[in-house]
Formats: C-alpha cells, structure tokens, sequence
C-alpha cells in the first residue's frame, strides 16, 4: 500500500489512532500544489484522527500557519524545491516553531540537508508509504510534546529540566546542581509552606534534622540568584515553618 493508488489505500486504513491519543491529535496543514500528493495524504491523515487543512500556494500556507492552531505542517518542495524551502525558512525566521516535515524528490542529499539545517525537522523522500509519513508526523508531535513537558514553568520563573537551564523574569541564573534540584523542588509545590525537614527529606534525602542549617545555606544561596538585586523575593521565610516560593515574586 502507498501513495500510488491513494483511493484504496484511503478504504482499507479507515479511523487508524494508534501513535498519538486522539486528544493529542490536532490539525495538520498541508503546503501543496500537487492535488495527486495533497489529497492522498489528507485522506491518510484524516483516517488517523487528524483534521486537515490543505493550502495550494505559498501564500496560503503562510496565511493558514498564521491564522490556525495548526499542530504539525507539512511542506512540499514545490518550484523545484525552492518554494518549499523558503516557506520553512519564513515560517522559521517569523518565529514559527511548529513541527514541521518536508516531503519530496530532492535533487541530492544536499537539499534534503538544506531543507534540515534550514528548519525542517524531517524530510521524507518520495515516494513513500502513507503510513510512514503518519508515524513521523506522529513522532514529531510525541517529541515536540515531550519538549514541552520537560520545562517546567511557575510565574516568572522557568525551567528547562533536560538542559538544565533556568530563567528568572527572562534572565538566565546559573545555579549548582543541588540549587538546581532545590529550585526544582520549589517549583512543584509553589505557594505551599515546606517545613526545613521536609526540604531536607525530599532534596538531601536526609533525616539528620540536626543539619537543617544547610537547608537555610541553600536557600539564601538561591535567592540571591533568584533575585541579585534583592529588589523581589521569590522565597519568603514564614517564621517558624520554614519557606513558601512566590512565583511571582513579592516586592
């Protein structure tokens, strides 16, 4: 089964969810002129779940990226492959992260590199099989899902838990590992009262309440990070019951 005889190909595959749970499956936007590639990768696409939305030209496609809360793109090379190539280079340049895959005959492995470095994530070569295209479309919004559960953002304050990489009010903090995972600890419980024993089970995994002193060590550490120039507090110390994290901040 593949993209040569798109009518039967479309029958025998009706109503497929198997990669993505149907309440993860938005709306793919097709950039292509050439209704015998268009329209066999609707059919494919809506027979797994997705809404499709198809746009013929360049502009159109711009347009609809705009205008729509498209969850994936997929781009033809159309002109040769320069018109596909600077529609991701637009949508790129305009800010527009939206996973994207770049179908086609490229001229070489040069294009297909071109098309990758210049902000297509996938290029899929033609022909292929139309239910490889839907489980990369698939795997592109798993990855992009992913990505997006792997920041963690509370307030002012965002954390980017694979790269290890904090933002405070837009400004990088450069924080050790166990202020990272203090941090981190904070962030999931915002606003809640954490006693110097509860932070010191959880983030040292320590029961040597004894040693609580750390914890306050660590914390001014992190504050003044937070804030260097002590103009907001983050973390407010709630007289005799420990810490509570403004997301915000307090002046």
């Amino acid at each position: 089964m593949s993209m040569t005889d798109p009518i039967v190909f479309g029958q025998v595959l009706p109503s497929r969810l198997t990669g993505l749970p149907a309440s993860e499956r938005g709306l793919i936007l097709i950039i292509a002129n050439d209704d015998g590639l268009a329209e066999p990768m609707r059919l494919e696409l809506e027979s797994s779940g997705f809404t499709v939305h198809v746009a013929r030209t360049k502009s159109e496609g711009l347009q609809a990226s705009r205008s729509r809360d498209v969850a994936a793109i997929i781009v033809d090379r159309m002109g040769g492959g320069v018109e596909g190539l600077t529609i991701v280079e637009e949508l790129r340049v305009a800010g527009d992260h939206t996973p994207l895959l770049a179908v086609g005959v490229p001229e070489s492995v040069e294009e297909r590199i071109t098309y990758i470095r210049s902000g297509a994530d996938d290029y899929l070569t033609r022909p292929f099989d139309l239910r490889e295209m839907t489980a990369r479309v698939e795997a592109l919004l798993r990855r992009r899902r992913d990505e997006r559960a792997a920041v963690l953002e509370v307030g002012a304050i965002e954390m980017d838990l694979v790269k290890r990489v904090v933002r405070c009010m837009g400004r990088r903090v450069d924080l050790l590992p166990r202020e990272f995972t203090l941090l981190e600890y904070f962030a999931r419980h915002p606003r809640q009262i954490l006693s110097r024993e509860k932070l010191l089970e959880d983030v040292w995994r320590s029961r040597a309440y004894g040693r609580t002193n750390v914890v306050d060590v660590q914390v001014g550490n992190l504050r003044r990070k937070l804030d260097p120039t002590g103009e907001r507090r983050f973390i407010v110390s709630v007289r005799g019951a420990g810490f509570r994290l403004e997301p915000a901040g307090l002046d």
